[in-house]
């Protein structure tokens, strides 16, 4: 496959995939796709034990443009978290880097990885509510699952923004480093995971994160239908134009 949006490089044991969408690296159909298909070779390659997941640009992901008149797409929708649950039913370790914002299915898509390694510029945020929307990508099942159901629903009943520091508080990421550093610290990791068993390390993480895909699946069919008539709501427009205006939105509850 020819990727348009991702860069795939190999390096021994660890191939990283790199994000090409700077400055903010939004996601649609196209990227996850492409990340999955990525993944999904690395798993056929018996050469390869662990995955980097990188990004270009000031921002790891910064979610959905809402600009773009498809993210309303109801199809499109559907057709994206079935391309989603493809990167949890991959089988290889994954170590995210993120250098900047991972806000909304960005942060989705850095909750699918097994390891977040960040720096001070990091940003953390399950803005959904915020744009008067529902979590999607999974979240309603990883992020309870990374920082315990009280942490995950104040993340996401206020849409706060959080930094590096406060999410390797949290135990949203796992490790801080100086945003130059980043990368090393990231590939360090991984070549370090890939240097225990490769047999041993896959039966290992099948069974730390059994039933995972399955509990994503189903948070996504419930997630998709609450974000299917959110979306068609004035306070849903009102939320995307507060965010593209820097403001507070002015929710009406219609």
């Amino acid at each position: 496959m020819a990727f348009t949006s991702i860069g795939v490089f190999e390096g021994g044991a660890v191939t990283t995939v790199e994000i090409q969408r700077p400055p903010n690296n939004f996601f649609d159909i196209t990227l996850i796709e492409e990340i999955a298909t990525a993944f999904e070779a690395a798993d056929a390659d018996p050469g390869v034990r662990a995955l980097l997941l990188v990004a270009q640009g000031k921002a790891f992901c910064a979610g959905a443009d809402f600009s773009r008149r498809d993210v309303g797409d109801q199809r499109p929708g559907r057709h994206l978290y079935k391309e989603a649950l493809r990167l949890f039913r991959t089988r290889k370790p994954i170590i995210a880097a993120v250098q900047g914002p991972a806000i909304g299915g960005g942060l989705g898509l850095a909750c699918m990885a097994d390891f977040r390694i960040t720096c001070p510029e990091g940003r953390f945020s399950a803005n959904f509510t915020r744009l008067g929307f529902h979590p999607g990508f999974g979240l309603t099942a990883t992020l309870p699952r990374l920082v315990g159901p009280q942490q995950a629903a104040l993340l996401f009943y206020t849409g706060r923004r959080i930094n590096g520091e406060e999410a390797v508080r949290l135990g949203l990421a796992d490790q801080l480093v100086p945003q130059a550093e980043l990368r090393q610290a990231a590939a360090a990791l991984a070549t370090e995971i890939a240097q225990s068993s490769p047999l041993g390390l896959l039966a290992t993480r099948e069974t730390l994160r059994r039933g995972l895909a399955d509990a994503v699946e189903q948070a996504t069919e419930r997630e998709l239908v609450e974000q299917d008539w959110l979306r068609k709501t004035a306070d849903f427009q009102e939320g995307v134009r507060a965010s593209a205006e820097r403001r507070l939105p002015d929710f009406q509850g219609r």
